[in-house]
């Protein structure tokens, strides 16, 4: 008997009906946003950079727990012990983020390799989303145990949501493992996650394990928790590593870095968000470049995939994948192993498990080549030679981005290497998200592209179609036909169709 795939989403739904949570709400200040991405781009550039704001200001109310996540970590390093950081999509791309700027130096020469970053999936899933790993909290277990961690080892598990059923599977199993207590990082208030989630209640109420709530409200578009999740959950960890029970060096630094982007002129943006739109629109490619920036531009363009269901990066092991709109370069490399080893600062850790390592494996990573040669190879899979190189480079006063003709120079001063990234990181958000409204890939500010790769994305697809519905004036059916048309919709869709429109025109 052939397994019904809605029928077995059914039968968990009630576990993934996440609506109710901040993080999953619209947020009533962009609630125009796709109108001011098509035709008034300053202002939705200025709405985009005031919720960031919003969010950085309200970081400073938790510095105190901060602190004391911090002790743990200085505990841990002065004992010359590690630190693991885990998380699943975004938050697991932020913790193999930080991870690289330890090895930079953030932490200094003797703790360079001291910080241990790792996500759903494996590295490979750094520059692909993979399907279904982060609904298995055996994998977050796996995963840990796996890379040696040990019970003089400290876990800080990072989930936007505080629902993510991998991170919690990670989480349990290093209160279970360890002499330190895990931390466990999420931005949705405690009484929502205990009354709706099971799993979220059960790890809550764990005295095991400390707690790190960070909600800073909706995302500024619904549900990507790329943004203002991971922008404050990355500053949250990364202060802690640096300043460690320091709760006030940790509150200046929050405030100077908020003083910092309220202060910034971001006005130049437009000019970089209409070009590359315009690109796109002219059936072009861009081809971002950069020597000193790998990890944060990669993280923004590969997470553009999953968030408006745009091909994801092409793997040159699978002649038949799309192209992608976008593709990276580190130009100084020569082959796939030399440009992500520039990129991690380390060899790349992926899973050689047998029932995944055709999609999580070293070889099928390193079939993701960054090198010198990938403009001449982008070249050839699409058959076009217009590729728009985008540079962007760390220097010595700043930030620098070049797109053609267009050159914008934006003066951090003598910032750490965090705040240099975190700065970067919410001005690629702002311009990757504008970039796809002026493409119409969302509406309002709902993801009506959004790809629904595991059971939390199903069902905030269903919850788009019939939110929608009702403001086109139009009853909607009830969750368990929606479900059944989206279902029935995946399976005939092309990879960048919006699902949620095709839903709503079925219905």
């Amino acid at each position: 008997m052939s397994r019904d795939p809605c029928e077995e989403f059914l039968k968990v739904a009630p576990q993934f009906k996440l609506g109710e949570l901040v993080t999953e709400q619209p947020h009533p200040d962009t609630t125009n946003l796709s109108l001011l991405a098509r035709e008034h781009l300053p202002e939705a550039i200025a709405s985009l950079k005031a919720v960031d704001g919003k969010a950085l200001a309200q970081l400073h109310g938790y510095a105190g727990k901060i602190a004391q996540m911090g002790s743990d970590i200085q505990t841990v390093l002065r004992r010359g012990n590690r630190v693991f950081l885990c998380g699943c999509g975004a938050t697991g791309r932020l913790s193999i983020a930080l991870e690289v700027f330890c090895r930079e130096g953030m932490l200094g020469e003797a703790l360079r390799n001291r910080v241990i970053g790792f996500m759903a999936g494996g590295d490979a899933a750094l520059i692909k989303s993979i399907e279904n790993f982060e609904d298995r909290p055996s994998f977050g277990k796996r995963q840990l145990l796996e890379l040696g961690f040990s019970e003089e080892d400290l876990l800080i598990g990072i989930t936007e949501g505080g629902e993510t059923p991998y991170v919690i599977g990670a989480t349990e199993a290093a209160a279970k493992y360890s002499n330190y207590n895990p931390w466990f990082l999420y931005c949705n208030p405690d009484d929502q996650l205990i009354r709706l989630v099971e799993r979220s209640a059960s790890i809550l109420n764990n005295n095991g394990i400390g707690k790190l709530n960070l909600h800073v409200g909706p995302m500024a578009l619904s549900g990507s928790t790329r943004m203002q999740a991971s922008t404050v959950q990355m500053a949250a960890v990364g202060c802690a590593l640096i300043h460690g029970p320091d709760r006030e060096k940790i509150l200046s630094g929050l405030i100077r870095l908020g003083e910092f982007w309220d202060g910034l002129e971001i006005a130049p943006l437009a000019d970089f968000t209409a070009l590359e739109a315009r690109i796109y629109r002219d059936n072009a490619y861009v081809l971002y470049q950069t020597e000193s920036c790998g990890v944060t531009v990669l993280t923004d363009t590969t997470e553009r995939s999953p968030t408006f269901s745009l091909s994801p990066f092409e793997n040159n092991l699978l002649p038949g994948d799309s192209p992608s709109l976008s593709y990276l370069t580190l130009p100084q490399t020569h082959d796939s192993a030399s440009a992500w080893r520039k990129l991690l600062k380390r060899s790349p850790r992926c899973l050689e498990w047998p029932e995944t390592a055709a999609f999580t494996g070293e070889n099928f990573f390193y079939g993701f080549n960054l090198d010198s040669d990938c403009e001449e190879r982008r070249r050839q899979k699409t058959g076009s030679p217009n590729h728009h190189r985008f540079t962007i480079e760390s220097t010595d006063e700043g930030i620098r981005w070049n797109l053609g003709s267009t050159a914008w120079d934006i003066a951090t001063g003598p910032v750490g290497i965090l705040e240099k990234n975190l700065i970067l990181k919410m001005l690629l958000n702002i311009h990757s998200t504008l970039v796809m409204g002026k493409l119409g890939r969302f509406e309002s500010n709902l993801m009506t592209y959004v790809k629904p790769s595991n059971f939390k994305l199903i069902d905030r697809g269903i919850r788009y179609v019939r939110l929608l519905a009702r403001h086109r004036n139009i009853e909607p059916p009830g969750y368990r036909e929606v479900a059944r048309r989206l279902f029935e919709v995946s399976e005939t869709m092309g990879p960048e169709d919006p699902i949620v429109l095709k839903v709503l025109e079925r219905l």
